[in-house]
């Protein structure tokens, strides 16, 4: 028995002597989640001391829910290591996938594990502190166009910032062609830290770009303000026009790619079965957010947060609740670092069908949310025992569960329903 099959167990049992009447699985071969209805009645996966003592959820279930235990037994397979810090992995279509390292490279490791030669033609990267190149996303027509985006901390004069750029993928898999950069964040600032950034395409063929307020204190007021890309949600063609139906177009005082507003530091990013944008971002010491991504709504970071300053002390003029601004569907306190969600939608775990999966930096472990509705009703953590920092986590054609590892010595996984 492997030691997530411990802790569900152990779960089970905690529910059991609590008195709650647990929802049972669908079958035994297919496994369901063991969890007490009634978020209020239930033991929460979270027990420890939040960081900012004091704070009151606004609804019920928004935070701590109920520990869930899904009983399925899985494998994990290291598909290749020897990765510095890789930030993104994308599947190809056919098994093979696509892996970028903080560094500024890029790189095919087939489905049996070789890793490949850095890909050629990518541009220069500023690779320091929390920048480099970060994720890639596939072009909706991969199969046919070969086109590839991906996001990158550009150096430029002044400093640096997000940059986005598309390039397409030769034949043999070796070099990117026809480069052009097709998004950049200003204002440019010399920092190395909250850069963002996830991509993602939507149902609607445009491409969504997240990125963060650049860390440091004078510069939150950015996340604030429409007349700049800090803090936000973008939404762009292709091509890095702005379509004509983004909320801002036409306002003086706005840039026209901004999506949404009042973000902190956006590294996880997905849209759901039903075509719905979910982003997971870091907060500061304590609250980071699970959002549900409304065009225009404006999502409060650093006058509305669940969180205080690293050093203890109160963010300066935030409070938890603003009329006008939009409350975190869920949040965690302590902090788990997100970075990295996937809604599963796959075959080979019929019980984790509907989940949203969230990479953890901080906790080391892969986080498993039960969403209903718009309201988070369970938890579920996986793979703690392997002591990681994950980055990312994508599902594939074959419908097994990818992950990358932040680390010097950083490992692309394939989680596999047990043989």
């Amino acid at each position: 028995m492997n030691r997530s099959c411990t802790v569900r167990l152990a779960l089970f049992l905690l529910l059991a002597a609590a008195g709650c009447t647990g929802r049972g699985a669908d079958s035994a071969d297919e496994g369901g989640d063991v969890v007490a209805p009634g978020a209020p009645d239930c033991p929460p996966l979270e027990t420890r001391p939040p960081n900012a003592t004091g704070q009151r959820p606004a609804f019920p279930g928004q935070t701590r829910a109920c520990a869930v235990a899904s009983n399925v037994d899985f494998d994990v397979q290291v598909v290749a290591g020897g990765l510095v810090h890789p930030w993104a992995v994308e599947p190809l279509p056919g098994g093979d996938l696509l892996v970028t390292e903080r560094p500024g490279r890029m790189r095919i490791v087939t489905a049996a594990g070789r890793v490949g030669a850095p890909i050629a033609g990518l541009p220069p990267v500023d690779a320091r502190g929390q920048g480099g190149l970060l994720d890639v996303a596939l072009s909706p027509d991969f199969a046919t166009d070969r086109t590839l985006f991906w996001s990158y901390t550009e150096p430029r004069q002044g400093g640096n910032g997000t940059a986005v750029a598309r390039g397409v993928l030769s034949p043999d898999g070796t070099r990117v062609e026809d480069v052009r950069v097709i998004f950049r964040a200003e204002p440019t600032y010399a920092g190395t830290a909250h850069f963002g950034s996830r991509l993602a395409f939507g149902p609607d063929g445009m491409l969504y770009i997240t990125t963060g307020d650049r860390f440091e204190t004078p510069r939150r007021v950015h996340a604030q303000r429409l007349d700049n890309h800090l803090g936000k949600v973008l939404r762009i063609a292709p091509d890095g026009t702005v379509p004509a139906d983004n909320p801002f177009v036409g306002r003086g005082d706005a840039r026209p790619e901004v999506w949404t507003l009042g973000h902190r530091n956006v590294q996880a990013m997905a849209f759901d079965p039903q075509g719905r944008l979910w982003t997971v971002e870091h907060g500061p010491q304590g609250g980071d957010e699970l959002n549900l991504i409304r065009p225009g709504l404006n999502y409060g970071w650093p006058v509305v947060s669940y969180g205080e300053e690293y050093s203890g002390a109160p963010i300066e003029g935030a409070v938890t609740a603003r009329p006008g601004y939009e409350q975190p569907v869920y949040y965690w306190d302590p902090v788990i670092a997100p970075s990295g969600a996937e809604w599963y939608t796959g075959d080979a775990f019929p019980a984790w069908r509907g989940s949203l999966f969230v990479g953890s930096l901080r906790e080391r472990r892969l986080v498993r949310l039960i969403v209903e509705g718009d309201r988070v009703t369970g938890e579920e953590h996986l793979l703690m025992e392997r002591g990681k920092r994950i980055r990312d986590v994508r599902q594939g054609p074959d419908g097994a569960i990818y992950v990358v590892t932040d680390e010097d010595d950083g490992e692309v996984w394939r989680i596999v329903p047990a043989r």
